[in-house]
Parts: structure tokens; C-alpha cells; sequence
């Protein structure tokens, strides 16, 4: 079986993090001496690592008190919103989004509202259109920036007519996704929300090291909050989990430090794949014009075109992921994401296997 569903990419471990947990694993090796255990917020030396890339990134005011490293992003992310949402409130999400975000946002008591976007207007989120969206009920908006599955980078302008909108709510919570924001292939870097003004100091990132810095598997997440927030959350995780433990964290504070030639390698890595995937479906038939993806390693390709007709949107997504399932290749069904009828298809492959992979599908859709 292919698979273009994964979430990770096919990225070696950066040598620079391999070496600094090696470092921190010595004294045990050698020795027999336990390891160190973190404070639960984490190194300060990470944390301080972090804060000064977001100040690097424009995130002037951004301090060590307000980082907290997290066992993996979407347990940080379980923390936060623990922490943030009360019984019944109202999130908003711009959709296609992650999938993750739904049950999430169930287990902690909120109800999700989904904000459709379309993809003939490349995913455009207005003011005027999250200005209707937000009602008294809703505690928190979630941005993903880059957005997987669709790729899109919302720029700092996009950003500041949005939060001209949600300044005039002062009890919402603006929470910005940025894990992908290293895989960037646009004419400017992601901005990242921590460097435009938050009036009512609301504003959260949630990132980790999986995505942009390589580092799947190691369990390392992060988030950058309020510092009485962050506090909270540190306190939550405390109660009910643990600190990352140190050599995954020696390995998250290198790439850190090294952050910038990380993810240009890995952008460079990824060139050729990515425009392999997107000159195969603009081949397909009947194939829409679409702007390239900016940012992460999916392309989020519109096949509702290709779906069984007579069925629901719903099923026919299903049973064409279903299909193609048979014929040897995993991809991730748009449904999952509020886009039945797209697939998320992943760039971030053997090129070989890619070129299989794409083989496939088009002898699936009938080319």
C-alpha cells in the first residue's frame, strides 16, 4: 500500500538534534546516573529558545513565562483548551480544517462551528464574513496558518483586517495554529499571530516540532499563551501528565536554534515533489484552475468531479477514498476536514513512490 495520508514527512532527523539528545542521554549511558526531569512548563533553556524566535519572528513582547512545552502539540492543545473553554461555548473554525480540531474541541466541552470557505476564492476569510460568523456565544476562534489541509497562508494584512473584527469582541479567545509554519513556499514568511497587536491580551499560538523542524515521533509541542494562562495550563499538565522528558527537549531546543536552515532544507527537499503532485493533477481530466498550496506539504485537490453520482456528497467522498484504498493508495478524504469530494494528498514522499502513487489515481479517475 501507498499512502499520501500520512501527517508526517519522509525527513531525517536533523543531525544537530540527534547530537544534543545524544549529549543529554550520556550521563546515563556512561554512568548510570538517572535522567534530569524538566519543570513541567519545560527547559527554561527551551523555553527562552522559543520566546526569542518569536521575538525574532516580530513577537516583541514575547517572554520564557508565557511558552509552555507540551507532549506533543495536540496534548498541549487538550490542555489549552481545557483551560479555556467553559461547558457549551461556541468555537468557531474557518473550514476545510484539521480534523483533529473536532473531537478536541468535544472533549472539552465546547461545540464546534464550522465557517465553510470556498475553494474558488482560494480559502479567502473576510472581515465581513467573520464579523456574521461570531455571535455572544462564541468563546474561540482557530486559525490554522499555514491551514492543513488547504495549504493556504493568511498574511500579516489578511491577519490585521481580521483582528480589527475580534478586537470588538473583548471575552473571544483568537487561537493560531502555526505547526507547519516552517514549510513555507510563498514570497514571505508565515507571519505569526503573537506579532500583531492583541488589545485584550487573547491571542494563543500552539506549534510544535514535528512538522517544520523534523522531529516526528519525539513528542515534543508547544504553545505561547498569556501568562496566567500559560500558568494555568502548566498547573493542568502537572495534575495530569508530565514534563517532556529531557533528551526529546535537548533535541526540540537544537532545531530550534537551527530553525531557519531546517526548514529551508526541508522546503528544498520538497521542490521537486510538490511540483511533480501539482503537475499531475492540473493533467487530470476535467482538472480546475487552483492556486498553489503556500505552505505545508499537501495539496488539498478537488475531485468532486470524479465522485459517484446520485449519491450524498458524504458517501461518495467515502467511497471514492474507498477505491482508491483497493487500487493500492491511502489518501486522506476531504470529508474529514468539511470538504467531501477533495482529498489531501501528501508531497512529503519518496518521489518514487509519488509517481506510483499518481499512476494509480489516474488510472483510478479514468485518464
Amino acid at each position: 500500500m501507498l499512502t499520501l495520508a500520512s501527517g508526517y514527512g519522509n525527513f531525517a532527523v536533523p543531525a544537530v538534534a540527534l547530537a544534543a539528545a545524544d549529549a543529554a542521554m550520556r550521563p546515563a549511558r556512561q554512568y548510570g546516573l538517572p535522567l534530569s526531569v524538566s519543570p513541567v512548563a519545560g527547559l527554561p533553556e527551551l523555553r527562552e529558545a522559543l520566546a526569542h524566535r518569536y521575538r525574532q519572528r516580530g513577537a516583541a513582547g514575547v517572554t520564557a513565562e508565557q511558552v509552555v512545552v507540551t507532549a506533543g502539540t495536540k496534548a498541549g492543545l487538550f490542555a489549552l483548551l481545557s483551560e479555556m473553554l467553559r461547558p457549551g461555548d461556541e468555537v468557531l473554525l474557518p473550514t476545510p480544517n484539521w480534523f483533529g480540531f473536532y473531537d478536541l474541541v468535544r472533549r472539552t466541552g465546547g461545540i464546534l462551528r464550522p465557517l465553510p470557505l470556498r475553494a474558488d476564492d482560494n480559502y479567502a476569510l473576510t472581515p465581513e464574513m467573520l464579523r456574521a460568523a461570531l455571535t455572544p456565544a462564541t468563546r474561540l476562534l482557530i486559525i490554522s496558518n499555514p491551514n492543513n489541509p488547504t495549504g493556504r497562508v493568511y498574511s500579516q494584512t489578511e491577519w490585521a483586517a481580521l483582528l480589527a473584527v475580534t478586537a470588538d469582541f473583548p471575552d473571544l479567545w483568537v487561537l493560531s495554529d502555526e505547526i507547519y509554519e516552517g514549510i513555507s513556499f510563498g514570497p514571505e514568511p508565515v507571519p505569526t499571530l503573537l506579532a500583531l497587536p492583541g488589545p485584550h491580551e487573547r491571542h494563543v499560538v500552539v506549534s510544535g516540532f514535528s512538522k517544520s523542524l523534523a522531529l516526528a515521533g519525539w513528542g515534543v509541542g508547544c504553545l505561547v499563551a498569556p501568562p496566567a494562562l500559560a500558568q494555568a495550563v502548566a498547573a493542568r499538565i502537572f495534575s495530569t501528565g508530565l514534563a517532556v522528558p529531557v533528551p526529546a527537549q535537548m533535541a526540540a531546543l537544537a532545531a530550534t536554534q537551527h530553525a531557519e536552515a531546517i526548514g529551508a532544507a526541508l522546503c528544498a527537499q520538497l521542490k521537486p515533489t510538490r511540483q511533480l503532485l501539482l503537475n499531475a493533477l492540473a493533467d487530470l481530466p476535467g482538472a480546475p484552475g487552483a492556486a498553489a498550496p503556500e505552505g505545508t506539504y499537501y495539496v488539498f485537490a478537488d475531485f468532486t468531479r470524479f465522485l459517484a453520482p446520485g449519491l450524498p456528497a458524504q458517501e461518495a467522498s467515502a467511497a471514492l477514498v474507498r477505491q482508491l484504498a483497493a487500487a493500492g493508495v491511502e489518501v486522506v478524504d476531504g470529508a474529514t476536514c468539511g470538504a467531501p469530494g477533495f482529498l489531501r494528498l501528501s508531497y512529503a514522499v519518496a518521489e518514487a513512490d509519488l509517481r506510483r502513487a499518481l499512476a494509480i489515481i489516474g488510472s483510478v479517475v479514468g485518464m
